[in-house]
């Protein structure tokens, strides 16, 4: 069976690879996260708990509530923002999926999705998907801030969301401060620009 147009061009997981590749050769694998320890016995007993125990109904689409209610006071508490567990969170089946699961809900074909690079290997495949092309602005060293008009530049009539990410994957550091010429809000880049802003922290 032939695969779709849309994925043909999608090659092996980066990640996957190296470690793929670190297993023949016997190296050491930097390139996917492998605890060497084992999970805190309070995770285990919690989930053994979890399995004895007389609900087995799976949850909600969109995450239990006192999951949501929790993720809601970690916000709250971390962040000063205000959130309401039962309009503004969603629980997922790890990032790739909550990623691609945004994606495809605000994105319609023929949208541009700004992304800064370096960046997460499934940024632009979930674009792609989505039916939206993904448009690049690096990130500068030494500490890796954006260029404010290169940034302006990418910014089309099309532009629909621009995806941040902190910590940045793969640099693992946290992007400086915005440059002090940088737009204030993503409203003010482009005549009529209202996008969808993917945040992942």
């Amino acid at each position: 069976m032939e695969i779709s147009r849309r994925v043909q061009a999608f090659t092996e997981s980066v990640i996957r690879e190296m470690t793929r590749v670190v297993d023949q050769v016997g190296g050491v694998n930097l390139a996917q996260g492998m605890p060497n320890f084992p999970p805190p016995p309070e995770l285990i007993a919690a989930a053994h708990q979890a399995i004895d125990g007389d609900f087995h109904q799976y949850a909600v689409t969109w995450g239990t509530p006192r999951l949501r209610q929790a993720i809601a006071e970690k916000y709250r508490k971390f962040y000063g923002m205000e959130i309401d567990p039962d309009r503004h969170v969603t629980v997922c089946c790890g990032s790739t999926e909550t990623m691609l699961s945004t994606l495809l809900a605000v994105l319609n074909p023929g949208d541009e999705v700004i992304i800064f690079e370096p960046f997460y290997e499934n940024y632009g495949p979930g674009c792609v998907i989505s039916g939206a092309q993904p448009a690049f602005v690096p990130l500068e060293p030494p500490d890796f801030s954006f260029d404010p008009d290169r940034l302006r530049r990418a910014v089309t009539p099309r532009t629909r969301a621009i995806i941040f990410r902190t910590c940045t994957v793969p640099l693992m550091c946290r992007c400086a401060p915005a440059p002090a010429n940088a737009p204030s809000s993503a409203t003010n880049m482009g005549d009529g620009l209202r996008p969808t802003c993917a945040v992942k922290v």
